[in-house]
């Protein structure tokens, strides 16, 4: 492999206004990112006439704000935490939490938990009326009416049930309640309570909140589980076991229909189920839509320890076999969840007939028509478990199983596709990686069709560059009564006859010519297929300009989606009023921050609701520009370019690389300021006089490394020939992917004067051999068919893992090296990390290695994530900007020295 000095890298090869003006003079600092803003939720009221929007810094306290139509701030709520409009649009509840900076120094003089303050909740008034309920411990907000139901006080288990409106309505007090919870279309409410010595029996209980009756459902003071209303809440299913000891293996379903007294429905030893099964205490409950269907679970009865064995006389051993199925660390990890494992089975209302629908055999179930379809999709990848280690993917067996009888056939032996089924449950579709191709097959009288050929619809990703059969764009649903499928392809929607009867039509029509990649929105959370006689909303993404729009369209003929709204900018975030036709949406780009707008659906008079923009004042921002270059192997390629806003092209600029894989698609990302967990932040480094380039790399099959080298070397190249870029003073980022990636470039090139390398892989070998301990998962599968992109073992093609690995050209490295790497990394090992740290160590190079314990891939901590930011930003200012080199990288951070200095 051939290295590459600096030189001769370089010899080698509309918008929305800026908001800001020239009058921008403070640098960002990592403790600004902190406070930074970011919208975290926000909703619309059903009649869409209020909006409200939570404003969240990284580290503090959340604020949500009131608006009405024309942007108004009605009122403001700090401390906030969760936010929920009443069914009526009358009203905005609000729990609010006890303030970051009191909790924070009530710890630290040790305030015992049961004197730390509570939670409020504020029930607003549209109206302009402010409620405020103290000590708050939860509450549930009815979906469907104007009543809430709250707890308070740590040790009060009383359960108060109230309208919105404390004025209309009275208040209920139940006591000793347990659980509790809301029917989702009424108001009716059920509750278990432990009773009290007065008028309260034991048991559950349903309140009609409206009229306050109350009704007792099931007496008892055992274990009630898993209790579950239908949408309606006329029928009301739950679990019940006299003795809390014996839950695992003496559960009982129990029904109440319109109020009256529960009945047990069925109890384990039923004839339905397998000898030795019991119904299962974990699986949650369920209805079908009409509620003709109770779906529950069962589970062989769950073994219990030897308790006359002392634990430490017991061995504790693992035992791993080279031909299990299921690889022993991923069965450690879902351990868990296995010891829970549990086997959907049905109720049938209208005449009690029961049946077991999966097993330890076929253990999943995919449901039609919300539970209401005659037929189900049964299926298993358990015999080909060992396989999927390496390859990635899994083989399946395919059933379908009739609700009504329990009558099983069988649709497909060890295929590769995904079946799932239409929404009336007439069809099974999927996509065979296999052949790229589109299937169907018709439940009715099991015939199958292809829609699809490589030849006639390109189904695929087209920029498919893994070692593995490309995966399909997708579909975008089914029409009423399951009459079509529409099916999308790189760019445009189209219309297919699920028993392939017609030629498929492009309804979008012009999106391939174009290239606008169009996107159907749903809008309607509970809209179960698409009618074409409505129009559609849209969302194309333009391939060249990486602008946004929205656009209607009338998929029952073919026709160019009408632009309602297209530019240069990002669009996010939308969501409907679920009664009018208003909506708000995010629109930003790397300037403009993305704040929530308001408008009806014809998108011509948006209002801004939001403003954090606010926050870019006094503040230096940068730009983003699209580049393009082509690789050293004759690839064209893009990339971001990030400048400073007071760029001066006859000026000479430090420079950092970032990448990952792709990223000129997101030209218009507002890449919201945060102390981030595994990357620069891109406006701290153009506040501070940085450029910051991030260009796109192509790969093939193989050779990951070089790959890199041949995109990204030239496109740093072109930007040194723009005169602007310090060479002195290029450095690179990158994490995981991106980590190994730019710790191989510096064993290939001196053009870099500092390297940040985040949990790397720099040895393929041991890497290979790995353990995901993130899921258990063995890595082989990432080497020999996904995104590390070796195409091969070991053993079938060493020369790659090792013109592929940093390790073993490490030698060869002049570039100074941060190191982050956590001891609970479970994606990547992390003694690849110390495999590199050791290695530079030992040959005597400049190498720092930054190990947040017990933290994941990355830090989750805030405290770690503005500790990172602030090392990194330092590490590259000594070797970018010539600042001088904090005690920390000058003299280390010793152990003993660690609990009490940082080395700032």
């Amino acid at each position: 492999m051939k290295r590459t000095k600096c030189l001769a890298v370089a010899l080698c090869i509309g918008s929305l206004s800026p908001v800001m003006g020239q009058t921008a003079l403070k640098s960002l600092t990592v403790d600004n990112l902190s406070a930074w803003q970011r919208i975290s939720a926000q909703a619309v009221s059903d009649n869409g006439k209020w909006v409200a929007c939570k404003m969240e810094p990284w580290e503090g306290d959340a604020i949500v704000s009131l608006y009405d139509a024309s942007g108004k701030e009605l009122a403001s709520f700090p401390q906030a935490d969760r936010f929920l409009f009443s069914s009526s649009s009358d009203y905005l509840v609000v729990s609010q939490k006890p303030a970051w900076a009191t909790v924070d120094s009530l710890k630290l003089k040790k305030t015992k938990k049961e004197k730390m303050p509570m939670d409020k909740l504020i029930v607003y008034s549209l109206s302009g009326h402010r409620e405020q309920i103290d000590s708050l411990k939860t509450f549930k907000l009815a979906e469907a009416v104007n009543w809430v139901a709250y707890q308070k006080g740590r040790k009060d288990s009383t359960l108060y049930v109230r309208p919105l409106d404390a004025a209309h309505g009275s208040l209920s007090e139940l006591p000793a309640v347990k659980q509790f919870g809301f029917a989702k279309k009424s108001g009716m409410l059920y509750y278990v309570t432990t009773g009290n010595k007065t008028d309260q029996k034991p048991g559950l209980y349903i309140l009609h909140a409206e009229t306050g009756a109350k009704t007792l459902i099931k007496e008892g003071d055992g274990v009630f589980k898993q209790v579950t209303f239908d949408e309606s809440g006329e029928n009301l299913a739950f679990l019940y076991c006299e003795q809390k000891d014996s839950c695992y293996k003496a559960m009982s379903l129990w029904l109440s229909q319109k109020g009256a007294p529960a009945t047990s429905v069925v109890a384990r030893g039923h004839r339905a189920f397998p000898q030795g099964w019991v119904i299962s205490e974990y699986a949650q409950l369920h209805f079908s839509k009409t509620a003709s269907r109770l779906f529950f679970a069962t589970s062989p009865e769950p073994r219990q320890k030897d308790t006359l064995q002392l634990a430490e006389n017991r061995p504790n051993v693992q035992v791993w076999s080279w031909n299990e199925p299921v690889q022993y660390t991923v069965q450690e990890y879902n351990k868990a969840k296995d010891l829970k494992k549990n086997y959907q089975a049905v109720y049938n209302l209208s005449d009690g007939y029961i049946c077991q629908l999966a097993d330890e055999e076929l253990p999943h179930v995919q449901l039609a028509d919300e539970g209401d379809a005659p037929l189900a999709l049964l299926f298993t990848s358990q015999p080909y478990s060992l396989p999927s280690m390496w390859e990635g993917r899994t083989r399946s067996d395919y059933y379908i199983i009739s609700l009504e009888n329990g009558r099983r056939t069988l649709l497909a032996s060890a295929d590769y596709g995904r079946y799932r089924l239409s929404p009336q449950g007439k069809y099974a579709y999927w996509y065979a990686e296999t052949d790229s191709c589109w299937y169907t097959l018709s439940l009715a009288d099991g015939k199958k069709a292809r829609l699809t050929t490589p030849a006639t619809f390109p189904a695929w990703d087209e920029d498919n560059d893994v070692p593995d059969y490309p995966r399909a764009h997708g579909a975008a649903g089914w029409t009423e009564g399951d009459e079509y499928i529409l099916l999308y392809d790189r760019y445009d929607i189209w219309r297919f006859r699920p028993d392939a009867a017609e030629a498929p039509v492009n309804l979008t029509l012009e999106g391939r010519r174009n290239r606008v990649s169009y996107r159907l929105l749903k809008l309607d959370e509970e809209e179960r297929f698409i009618d074409l006689r409505k129009p559609q909303l849209l969302k194309g993404v333009n391939e060249i300009t990486k602008g946004d729009g929205y656009y209607r369209a009338c998929l029952s003929a073919t026709a160019a989606p009408q632009v309602l709204m297209a530019g240069n900018y990002m669009l996010r975030s939308i969501r409907k009023a679920k009664n009018a036709n208003n909506v708000i949406y995010t629109m930003e780009t790397f300037e403009q921050y993305p704040d929530v707008y308001y408008s009806t659906l014809d998108f011509k008079k948006p209002v801004r609701l939001t403003h954090g923009i606010d926050q870019q004042e006094g503040y230096r921002w940068g730009t983003a520009e699209l580049v393009s270059w082509t690789s050293l192997d004759g690839c064209k390629l893009e990339g971001v370019l990030y400048k400073p806003a007071d760029f001066d092209p006859s000026k000479k600029y430090p420079l950092i690389v970032n990448f990952y894989e792709r990223n000129s698609e997101t030209l218009y990302n507002y890449r919201m300021p945060e102390p981030h967990r595994s990357t620069v932040d891109y406006h701290l480094y153009n506040s501070n006089g940085y450029l910051v380039f991030n260009p796109d790399i192509r790969y093939v099959d193989g050779y990951p490394g070089q790959s890199c080298y041949n995109c990204v070397m030239p496109g740093i190249a072109m930007l040194i020939g723009r005169g602007y870029v310090d060479e002195k003073a290029i450095g690179a980022q990158g994490h995981s992917w991106g980590g190994y990636q730019v710790a191989y470039l510096a064993t290939r090139t001196d053009l870099f004067a500092a390297i940040e390398s985040g949990a790397p892989v720099v040895n393929m070998f041991s890497a290979y051999g790995g353990i995901r301990w993130g899921s258990g998962l063995a890595r082989s599968f990432q080497y020999e068919h996904t995104q590390s992109r070796l195409a091969g073992t070991p053993w079938s093609t060493p020369q790659r893992y090792f013109e592929n690995s940093a390790l073993f050209t490490m030698d060869k490295v002049r570039t100074p090296i941060l190191i982050m790497h956590n001891d609970s990394d479970g994606h990547v090992p992390w003694y690849q990390g110390i495999e590199y740290f050791v290695a530079m160590k030992r040959l005597g190079k400049p190498c720092w290695m930054l190990n947040y314990t017990g933290e994941p891939h990355w830090p989750t901590k805030t405290a770690n994530k503005v500790d990172f930011q602030k090392r990194m930003f330092q590490f590259f200012n000594h070797y970018l900007k010539r600042e001088s080199m904090p005690a920390w990288m000058a003299e280390g951070l010793p152990a003993v020295d660690q609990p009490y200095e940082l080395g700032y």
